[in-house]
């Protein structure tokens, strides 16, 4: 079993809060992680059909019989539940007796009980992330199948081809979570409107080029997007909207949790594919957005990260606000070193009081200049953000 390096941030939790609520992208090891804390913990899964109906027509009375510590696995499915819980938890002293799993936030649902907040803490597990599989020698050093394969369990734990698994993966998305969040008529168009999204990584949002392309209407085209949001399909990355002295763009960028579920949805069949393809140079910043918000999330702090671009196209990938110190990082898919990578860095800097310099890129070789860190993205973990 690959270690999670989310553990860590969980016991600490429970020593802290009555409940802690787990969420994340379907299959993303959610089940398999609260599963192996041991202890004292009765496991309910309200995919069981009978346990399921007894939570709803009788949620004081299922909570009775689940006894003092309990795991609740795919919550969101009775909300009705969730009152009652609230009693259990504000009339007890004890902290880390529930742990709440769910495909979704439902700490964002208007249906979740806002006196209900102060007593679970949130979590977001996502799929394995690169210095997970390093750590278990279960890693690829080769660029492309990393961006191909992405980091879902089942695709390590059983080995099943990324071919085999992303389309069902997608059905599944399709068959339940968006029926059961959202009222969508037609989920061919919903599935194509996921392909639309799968290129546009990387590009600032153009919503209403976005829902023209998909022959939707603007405000159609927002909620679909909230839902692959709050489903972990997708994330986006807000404009660094600092006190600079220049028009700044306003508009957020759009990205993939899992370059491998984008390139099954971009047609890519091969990893070979990915060598020429003209996205690549998308999904590799994706891959590095993607990584670095893992790490932030397993320690179960906040994401901190923005994009700066200005009006006339100079740009930075990735700005990240510390207490005294500006990130400020380039990504670029090349192998080679070039110093024109390092210009917006170089252009930027001397706006921001003090900073730290990066660039990550495809190659090997690791070197500073102009006081920019140059890392092979094998080893961008050592960022520490």
């Amino acid at each position: 079993m690959i270690h999670r390096e989310i553990e860590s941030t969980l016991f600490s939790l429970l020593q802290k809060y009555p409940a802690v609520y787990i969420t994340g992208a379907r299959q993303s090891g959610k089940t398999t992680l609260v599963k192996s804390l041991g202890g004292d913990y009765r496991y309910f899964s309200f995919e069981d059909f009978k346990i399921r109906t007894f939570a709803e027509e009788d949620p004081r009375g299922f909570l009775d019989s689940v006894g003092k510590c309990f795991i609740l696995d795919e919550v969101q499915r009775v909300p009705a539940l969730l009152p009652y819980l609230q009693d259990i938890l504000n009339n007890s002293s004890e902290m880390g007796q529930v742990i709440l799993v769910g495909a979704h936030n439902i700490l964002t649902d208007k249906q979740f009980p806002q006196s209900l907040a102060g007593s679970v803490a949130n979590l977001t597990l996502l799929p394995f992330s690169y210095s997970e599989l390093k750590a278990a020698n279960a890693n690829h050093t080769d660029l492309e199948k990393t961006l191909f394969r992405g980091g879902y369990p089942l695709l390590f734990d059983t080995n099943i081809h990324p071919l085999e698994f992303f389309p069902k993966y997608i059905e599944t998305y399709l068959s339940r979570d968006v029926r059961q969040l959202k009222n969508v008529n037609d989920i061919s168009v919903f599935a194509r409107f996921m392909k639309l999204c799968a290129g546009r990584i990387g590009t600032v949002l153009n919503i209403s080029a976005l829902a023209n392309d998909a022959d939707i209407s603007v405000n159609t085209a927002k909620s679909w997007l909230s839902l692959m949001e709050a489903s972990y399909i997708l994330f986006f990355v807000q404009p660094y909207s600092g006190n600079l002295n220049r028009r700044l763009i306003k508009m957020p960028k759009m990205y993939f949790y899992e370059t491998g579920l984008a390139c099954s949805l971009l047609n890519i069949e091969r990893k070979k594919q990915i060598e020429n393809f003209y996205m690549r140079g998308n999904l590799f910043e994706n891959m590095i957005f993607s990584e670095l918000i893992k790490s932030r999330l397993n320690k179960g702090l906040p994401v901190n990260f923005y994009f700066l671009r200005d009006a006339k196209g100079n740009e930075i990938d990735i700005i990240i606000k510390k207490a005294n110190t500006t990130v400020l990082i380039e990504i670029k898919a090349s192998e080679t070193q070039l110093q024109s990578h390092l210009k917006n860095i170089v252009h930027f800097r001397k706006e921001f009081p003090q900073t730290e310099n990066y660039l990550i890129y495809a190659g090997k070789e690791e070197s500073i200049y102009n006081n920019i860190k140059c890392c092979n993205w094998r080893n961008f973990s050592a960022l520490g953000v």
